[in-house]
């Protein structure tokens, strides 16, 4: 047989797999053509094809889910090892260590391990190492012994169907069942919103629960719906064993049609039945500000062995948060986080607490495999928010009290001052794009300033839409935290054979975790200065859904949160930037390049290696497009200031911010002296700050009102007892200028003139935590233990820190 005549498919089966089973390796254990992406989703206007899919030609695995080699099969015309580069490329997406190369006359053998005496050797065809060869590498390159090897082989949960996982769930269930087996007791795993978290942690939970590596389970996560759906879902071959603790039933409807009432582990009395092995709870049910509410310490600290943490960037990451108490209480369990956005500031940080994540699965490498879906921005520029709104002199508002006289900006509307037209106007946009798309029912999420922002533009859009809510009144509904009638419709909302609710207004009950599959449309009419939030927000798109050819999604942005993008950890560029001018139609112009290397071909028109997935032939919108409309200074007017607040005897109140924040202060401390005593001998200054957030005084709101760079300490000072406020820079200063450090040896200096330089540009209270020396500048400077030992040990270093705080509030200005 002349080889040359070949195909490479037939050498496939006529060499290579010959020699591959002669070796020992059974049916089960290869895969051959194994599509391991779906191909890049490329949009160009109403266009969406997909890219060429990766497709390895043989796979092998030790054990179902366990992949071990891969080969590259190129057909006789090419040498032996022709195939090897792209075989590389690909067993570093799939993490498998052991790749080959054949063109049918041998084989090239790449130990990416770096534990052979050579990493490329040439094999003859009948030398294919056998799989307890490969294995036998494979256990020694991980360093596992027979107890980690037994943990690391446990069967996969099959429900039968078939149905493969994708590459990097098993890469990251994989890594995760292997750092437990050889002991970690904390795990981060960074997988994208959409990517399903869940999924993969059914999994590592199961094989850790069927091996008896773990026997009780505590699953925990912030929203009740994302508990539910677990439980009918992911998580229901637990069965019998599995429970949520709550005191409140509910009965779920599943994707089939059937309905189930949840098993719960607590009854009324909030008794819990300590004979379930799975528990699933939210962060909020278990614990709380008072002891009574703290229902996890009913269990015994070394209760369960394993605890996994969805949605772990959220309060679990920050060190005084009030779920980290529940990790603290059962430290002796292994705890495994799981989030989209790992978190790192000064303040909080999922690393320092899990370490550096096992495994990581980024949205940007998400859209281009083709598993999430790619977005078009289009950012709209009202003229209020960029010329700022300054009132007339002895303007009053709707209840008749003078506007203070300064300039009011973005950060001001519908958080202190309200522009009805604003809000009128952004509804118009996001009706007018939603019209000219050809769509009025794609699901749509407008995120607002705070939740009475959201009852606004529920009641705008409503009268923007008045022919679809005639239709139906849940057309348009507000989902937050207090709306009882919204949050029932939550589940109709995500749920893809529901058409109604459509427009959904929130201000931040729909940023994470819930998993709206055919979300289309993102509205962003607030702020959003947390990196973490945003990459949230932008998940709630990201997610395909083909059935209902969902492919894309727009994100509509007033308020210049997208300028997140030109953030170096944003990873996940748009397809799309549109900035439509004052004539333009918000919907962006069809002819759009994907920014691929096709520089050769019509934009529009599809590549060679590209399949057509939807080309809808919608008519073009009645009246053609509508002229767009900014605030111009006409129709744009100051309607009110009103900010609602509870007082004291908890009614509603009308009042400026500031007003009320003073009022409310100095009910807090009776006079300055008060105050001053307060602050001084309290040496965690952060928790008089929370204790005014519990009481619902938070400062930051009138903090920007004032400007930046104010001290806490300042703020309360000036507001309450109107004295002059030093800025955190001239506190920095004084300290500096009275040499206060002069007794301690250089690298305590050192050390204490960072942490002033940390105090002056981000306004740190808690200076004394000596978890800010695992930070830049002080990992620089040393290790945590070099740099407390400079000052005599713990109690010298805490000691100093105090000195030091007591200089910066030494004189009130």
């Amino acid at each position: 047989m002349d080889k040359r005549t070949l195909t490479e498919r037939d050498i496939c089966t006529k060499f290579i797999l010959p020699a591959v089973k002669a070796a020992g390796w059974d049916e089960i254990q290869i895969r051959e053509e194994v599509f391991f992406t779906k191909g890049r989703i490329i949009v160009r206007g109403k266009l969406v094809t997909r890219g060429k899919a990766k497709k390895a030609d043989i796979v092998l695995y030790y054990k179902p889910n366990q992949p071990i080699a891969l080969i590259e099969a190129k057909d006789n015309h090419h040498s032996v090892g022709d195939g090897m580069q792209q075989a590389l490329d690909y067993a570093e997406t799939l993490d498998v260590p052991f790749v080959f190369a054949s063109n049918g006359d041998g084989f090239v053998f790449h130990d990416r391990t770096g534990r052979s005496a050579k990493t490329e050797a040439n094999l003859r065809l009948d030398a294919f190492p056998s799989p307890a060869d490969l294995w036998a590498r494979y256990r020694a390159w991980k360093g596992l012994d027979a107890e980690a090897e037994q943990i690391v082989l446990q069967d996969y949960y099959d429900d039968g169907s078939g149905e493969t996982k994708r590459y990097y769930q098993v890469n990251a269930i994989n890594r995760t069942m292997e750092a437990i087996a050889k002991g970690a007791d904390r795990v981060l795993l960074v997988m994208a919103t959409g990517s399903g978290k869940t999924r993969t942690a059914f999994q590592i939970i199961w094989r850790l629960w069927k091996a008896g590596r773990k026997k009780r389970i505590l699953y925990l996560a912030d929203r009740n719906v994302l508990i539910d759906q677990t439980m009918v879902n992911d998580f229901r071959p637990f069965g019998a064993a599995m429970a949520k603790l709550s005191t409140n039933s509910k009965t779920i409807e599943r994707q089939d049609g059937t309905k189930e009432e949840l098993t719960l582990a607590l009854d009324k009395r909030r008794r819990i039945d300590t004979a379930f092995e799975i528990y699933l709870a939210l962060y909020q049910a278990i614990t709380g500000p008072e002891e009574r509410q703290k229902i996890y310490k009913e269990f015994s600290p070394g209760f369960f062995d394993l605890i996994v943490i969805d949605e772990c960037h959220r309060g679990s990451a920050a060190d005084d948060s009030a779920w980290r108490e529940i990790l603290t209480h059962f430290s002796s369990a292994t705890q495994i986080g799981m989030t989209a956005t790992p978190k790192e500031t000064a303040y909080a940080s999922n690393t320092d607490y899990f370490g550096p994540p096992v495994y990581t699965y980024s949205l940007k490498q998400g859209i281009s495999d083709g598993f999430l879906a790619p977005y078009k921005v289009i950012k709209v520029h009202i003229d209020r928010d960029v010329e700022g709104y300054r009132p007339e002199l002895g303007q009053l508002d709707r209840d008749g009290r003078e506007i203070e006289d300064r300039i009011y900006n973005a950060k001001d509307f519908d958080r202190t001052l309200v522009l009805d037209d604003r809000t009128l106007l952004t509804a118009r946009k996001v009706t007018e794009f939603l019209k000219e798309s050809g769509d009025r029912y794609q699901k749509t999420i407008v995120f607002c300033v705070d939740e009475e922002h959201a009852a606004r533009m529920r009641q705008a859009l409503i009268n923007e839409n008045t022919d679809l809510v005639a239709e139906n009144p849940r057309y348009v509904m507000r989902i937050t935290g207090s709306d009882a009638e919204g949050q029932a419709q939550l589940g109709n909302f995500i749920d893809p054979e529901s058409t109604w609710p459509v427009l959904v207004t929130t201000s931040r009950l729909l940023s994470t975790g819930v998993d709206a599959q055919t979300c289309r449309l993102i509205v962003l009419d607030r702020a959003v200065g947390s990196m973490t939030e945003f990459k949230q927000i932008v998940g709630r798109g990201t997610r395909v859904h083909e059935d209902t050819k969902k492919f894309y999604f727009t994100l509509i942005d007033f308020r210049g949160a997208s300028s997140h993008f030109a953030d170096p950890d944003f990873d996940g560029d748009p397809v799309q930037i549109y900035e439509p001018g004052q004539d333009d139609p918000i919907l962006p112009p069809e002819a759009v390049s994907d920014g691929l290397d096709d520089n050769d071909q019509d934009p529009c028109e599809p590549g060679a290696d590209e399949v057509v997935i939807d080309d809808p032939d919608l008519p073009s919108p009645a009246g053609g497009s509508q002229r767009k409309i900014y605030v111009d200074g006409v129709g744009a007017k100051i309607i009110a200031e009103r900010v609602e607040y509870l007082d004291a005897n908890g009614k509603l109140v009308t009042e400026t911010l500031r007003d009320f924040t003073k009022t409310a202060l100095k009910n807090r401390f009776a006079s300055l002296d008060d105050f001053l005593k307060r602050w001084k001998s309290t040496e965690r200054k952060q928790a008089i700050i929370e204790e005014l957030g519990a009481e619902g005084l938070p400062l930051d709101a009138i903090a920007d009102e004032l400007g930046k760079g104010l001290d806490p300490f300042d703020l309360i000072c000036h507001v309450a007892f109107d004295r002059k406020p030093l800025t955190r820079r001239e506190r920095a200063e004084n300290v500096k200028k009275r040499d206060v450090f002069t007794k301690y040896g250089p690298q305590a200096r050192a050390v204490l003139d960072a942490l002033l330089e940390k105090y002056r540009d981000e306004g740190v209270l808690n200076l004394d935590d000596t978890n800010v020396l695992r930070v830049t500048p002080f990992t620089d400077m040393g290790s945590v233990v070099q740099l407390i030992k400079a000052f005599g040990g713990k109690e010298g270093f805490e000691k100093a820190v105090h000195e030091m705080q007591d200089a910066l509030y030494d004189a009130t200005g």
